[in-house]
């Protein structure tokens, strides 16, 4: 098939969902067409079968703020007519679904119709599609695609309490590379940043306000504080950076703490982690957590949103109350203080991550990409 994707660029999770994804299915055999006002992150541009549009807005006196929207829906026209797109998989519901709508009725003017697929990722539907500013967009949006995936059970059920939504909604859950993010030999990595030996704890976001990364560095101190010899490795950039390293200052503990930056091979650092740390206020899924459980590596998380779905409570790790880093830090003590309960759960985790296999879960969307196309097959 010829499959446009449209995701955003970020390193969040739509747009690493939306990437590796296009990967999977050029190494199958399709032909996708990326677009995005800047390349995606995790994409390579030397990728076979993989085509990279840049979405260009030009700027004029009359548009304060360029419409993104329309520019994109026009990049869409132009890929079904000239690349004879059979399918469009947007990422996100706004604004790509509705720019998705505007490109399939231009297109059903020509007589030629194409399947639209809206993959729903979470803050496009509990932040700001709940904007009363776009609710309406984003129902119509969703109810006039023709077919609608969300990455969880939960988001799956949010969508229905916070829109009128008629149309069905698939849960195809997010994957993992279990080839790629799997325990690898980094003892020269540990050794530099661990030369006594210490345990090693990670957490990896964004750090934006929502994944609670001050929390993170008060759990990290309460373990320093039981005693037990550690290192906290934070891998990521963001809004809360400043304050967190003024946070370390203040607990003295920057020896103890280091920040990574954004990385691309972020499996190097899990490989030498002994535990994961994920707070979160908001996780419609928790695909960080989950790249950390295929590397065998125990979590311990807020029990907000997807995470329990992923995160299974005494099994994978350990699930707190919101804001609870007394529990946090307890769990936490426990896991690094029993090395028979920690080998327990980092095998979990490893088998609890195999049940999103990239290759398995892949393949539910190319099932859900023949079912939706025959269906409107049909009914033209």
């Amino acid at each position: 098939m010829n499959i446009g994707i449209v995701c955003y660029p970020t390193f969040g999770g739509s747009g690493v969902v939306a990437t590796e994804l296009a990967k999977t299915l050029a190494k199958k055999g399709h032909n996708i067409h990326m677009m995005s006002y800047a390349k995606p992150a995790r994409l390579d541009t030397l990728e076979t079968g993989i085509t990279y549009h840049e979405v260009s807005i030009n700027s004029y006196p009359l548009f304060e703020y360029p419409p993104y929207d329309l520019a994109l829906a026009t990049q869409m026209v132009n890929l079904i007519e000239y690349q004879d797109l059979d399918l469009l998989h947007v990422h996100y519901a706004l604004p790509h679904a509705t720019s998705a709508y505007l490109a399939k009725q231009i297109m059903a003017e020509k007589a030629r119709h194409v399947p639209v697929i809206t993959t729903l990722h979470g803050t496009d539907i509990t932040l700001v599609g709940s904007d009363p500013s776009y609710k309406h967009v984003v129902e119509f949006s969703i109810d006039k695609s023709d077919g609608v995936t969300a990455v969880s059970e939960y988001l799956k059920k949010e969508t229905y309490e916070r829109f009128n939504i008629k149309q069905d909604i698939k849960v195809i859950p997010n994957f993992i590379d279990l080839d790629r993010f799997k325990k690898s030999n980094k003892s020269h990595f540990k050794k530099a940043i661990c030369p006594n030996d210490e345990k090693v704890i990670v957490h990896v976001s964004n750090f934006r306000k929502v994944k609670r990364v001050p929390e993170v560095i008060t759990v990290f101190a309460k373990i320093l504080e039981s005693g037990i010899e550690s290192k906290l490795l934070l891998v990521g950039d963001g809004p809360d950076r400043q304050k967190a390293e003024q946070q370390c200052r203040d607990l003295g503990i920057c020896e103890h703490v280091r920040f990574l930056g954004k990385l691309e091979q972020v499996e190097d650092v899990l490989s030498i982690a002994d535990l994961f740390l994920i707070p979160s206020g908001s996780e419609t899924f928790g695909l960080a957590a989950l790249e950390a459980m295929s590397c065998s590596v125990p979590v311990i998380s807020s029990n907000i949103g997807g995470l329990p779905e992923v995160n299974i409570h005494g099994e994978t790790g350990y699930l707190c109350d919101l804001d609870d880093v007394e529990c946090m830090a307890e769990y936490g003590v426990k896991i690094l203080s029993d090395a028979d309960l920690h080998a327990k759960m980092a095998a979990n985790a490893r088998k609890q991550a195999e049940r999103y296999n990239q290759d398995v879960v892949v393949e539910e969307y190319e099932r859900f990409y023949e079912d939706v196309s025959a269906k409107l097959l049909h009914s033209v």
